[in-house]
């Protein structure tokens, strides 16, 4: 095609990443939540996933894995991911409405199965 610049090539982690992060939204609106927020972006980082179901807001840290070779997503967030997380969900709340609520933080684990299907789990209250 005569002016078409070059293909982009997606990087195939960006899509399963992309993907796992579809799945545990799927996983919090089956569940009743309310999406508010996802790959909210500050100057200090990015928070993944800000959903509300009654009172309770919850601010969630997504790690998706093709394989376990490096260990449990779950293992990937460190005290220090845990606590720039909560400084991000500071910054959040700070520009937004949403006073008087309780605050919980999950960790979301997406696996690739044999079946190459996404499992999902959910750690509620995981720091």
């Amino acid at each position: 095609m005569p002016g078409a610049g070059p293909r982009r090539r997606v990087d195939p982690r960006r899509r399963l990443g992309v993907a796992g992060e579809d799945a545990v939204v799927r996983w919090y609106e089956h569940a009743g939540y309310e999406v508010l927020d996802r790959n909210w972006r500050c100057r200090d980082g990015e928070l993944d996933l800000v959903v509300i179901r009654g009172d309770t807001l919850v601010f969630c840290e997504v790690k998706t894995r093709a394989i376990s070779r490096f260990g449990a997503p779950f293992e990937a967030v460190t005290t220090t991911k845990q606590r720039r997380v909560r400084n991000l969900a500071l910054r959040w709340l700070a520009q937004h409405d949403v006073h008087r609520r309780t605050l919980r933080f999950d960790v979301a684990s997406v696996t690739r199965t044999a079946a190459d299907e996404l499992a999902v789990e959910v750690l509620e209250g995981a720091f």
